[in-house]
């Protein structure tokens, strides 16, 4: 073989060689690429799962829809007053003058609320000083996503069915630092939670008829004619509060209570 053909066969086998080379680069890199892609997909798909699972615990893991509610049969809880028994009055029914309160159940704020002046109000209402009327919405399951407003107003509707104490002392229940979660938590959502609070009020505990009603959604249409009555009121924020008609700031609420006769603290 001469110099020049030996050369040339050289040439010709690094030429092969590195072709060869790129060729197996190639098949590394995608090889690469494929494990990655695989490797998110993966991450995703475990993501996603926890991502629904803490979702899911967050709505108190309830899968109940509230898509065919409208179309069910409204049943309106004894003890309710007003058009499709959307008015709860808690006390002083006879009284001359009215004070409304408009509240969404899972509002951190209404808590705060109800905490501090829950029950001054609510004595004054039994006191006779005032009608006390409670309204509620479900303004944050709109904004927020989640059915734990009108879930729990539907629990409270089972409770009114019972009695007026026995709501009044539910709803408060339902606010207190114990039971009341945070905004971003649907635990409402959750009828089993429900009961466990409801189990801390006596006309409720181990009633078989108010459990029933609860997860069965006896009260859910009346549920949701309770928030369009909410609606209807053009209320933007809660707690709203109304004496005789007339909005008065939360901050004044205390100051107003007492020229009613109302002892705070």
């Amino acid at each position: 073989m001469s110099k020049r053909n030996s050369q040339e066969a050289k040439r010709a086998a690094r030429e092969r060689l590195r072709v060869e080379r790129e060729k197996q680069a190639k098949k590394e890199k995608l090889r690469r690429q494929l494990i990655v892609a695989a490797s998110i997909v993966a991450i995703l798909a475990v993501a996603g799962g926890i991502g629904f699972a803490v979702a899911n615990m967050e709505r108190g893991g309830s899968d109940k829809s509230w898509e065919d509610v409208a179309d069910r049969k409204l049943v309106e809880p004894a003890n309710a007053s007003g058009e499709n028994g959307t008015t709860v009055v808690v006390g002083g029914e006879d009284a001359k003058k009215t004070i409304d309160v408009y509240e969404d159940m899972r509002c951190p704020a209404c808590a705060n609320f109800e905490r501090q002046l829950g029950e001054p109000l609510k004595q004054g209402a039994e006191d006779g000083k005032y009608k006390l009327q409670i309204h509620l919405g479900s303004i944050i399951d709109g904004n927020m996503g989640g059915n734990g407003s009108k879930n729990a107003i539907s629990a409270l509707g089972a409770a009114l069915d019972v009695s007026t104490e026995a709501f009044s002392e539910y709803h408060s229940l339902l606010y207190s630092s114990e039971h009341h979660p945070a905004e971003t938590e649907d635990k409402f959502a959750d009828n089993e939670y429900l009961l466990d609070v409801a189990e801390n009020v006596e006309a409720l505990k181990d009633n078989a008829e108010f459990e029933t009603a609860v997860k069965e959604g006896t009260y859910d249409k009346w549920a949701l004619e309770m928030v369009d009555s909410f609606n209807e009121a053009g209320i933007q924020g809660t707690p709203t509060v109304r004496i005789d008609g007339k909005d008065v700031e939360v901050s004044k609420l205390p100051e107003e209570l007492g020229k009613l006769g109302v002892k705070l603290g």
